[in-house]
Order: C-alpha cells, then structure tokens, then sequence
C-alpha cells in the first residue's frame, strides 16, 4: 500500500543555480544527505527531503527518454512566497482549482522542470486573488 510521495529527484548540471531556486525561492531547506560518490543537494520541507537534487557534467537533452511533467508542493504562506517570486523576478502563472478547494502557484526551476505550489484557496481568497 502506497502511503504517500517521499521526494523527487532531479538531475542537474546547473545545480547551484537549482539549490538557490528551491530554498531562496521555494523556501525549502538544505539539510543531511548520504556520502554518496557524486555531488548533489537533499532539500527539505520540515524533516522530510523531498527534492533530492542529482549533479551530473551535462545536461539530459530535452524530450531524451522519459520526462517530468511536473511535481508539485504543498504549502502555507501564499502571499510570502508571491514576494519572494517577484524580488527575484520569477514569473508565475496562478490557477484554481475551485472543487478541489486549491490555489496552484506555476513556476519553472532555473532548468525547466514545471512545479506547482499549492495552496488553499482562501489564502488567495484573503489576498484578494481568487475569482469569483
């Protein structure tokens, strides 16, 4: 039986660039990783590492085997992280997902990958965000 989603991992070769992204902009942290043979970054949301960053010499192609979509995170704190989006000038594009009770914020990470973070919709509702 499935319990939850433990991380994600990423294969980088830009992986400073994606390690400040996700805990300067994402807010989440960097924090103990395995001695493996190859660099890389665990990065956490509260004790769990759920993006697991991989540092590879070059970058996958794109479209070359098989691809992420998108991962997305769960979060409080809508109107921080909009802040944050836009000091470091990251667009973002924000959808509703009304029956779901869900406010999705859509980014892209310094090396594409599509993520998602959502939030409950009244704190788009109290900011002022949501449609009708």
């Amino acid at each position: 039986m499935i319990l939850a989603l433990d991380h994600v991992n990423l294969r980088t070769a830009r992986l400073e660039a994606m390690r400040a992204f996700y805990v300067e902009v994402l807010g989440l942290r960097v924090g103990p990783r395995p001695a493996f043979s190859f660099g890389g970054a665990w990065l956490y949301c509260g004790d769990t590492a759920a993006v697991h960053l991989v540092e590879v010499d070059e970058a996958p192609p794109p479209g070359d085997g098989l691809r992420l979509e998108h991962f997305a995170l769960r979060a409080r704190g809508l109107g921080e992280l909009l802040e944050r989006l836009r000091a470091r000038s990251v667009p973002a594009r924000l959808g509703f997902v009304r029956d779901f009770g869900i406010c999705q914020v859509n980014v892209h990470d310094p090396d594409g990958t599509h993520v998602h973070i959502d939030f409950d919709i009244a704190e788009a509702e109290a900011l002022g965000l949501a449609p009708a």
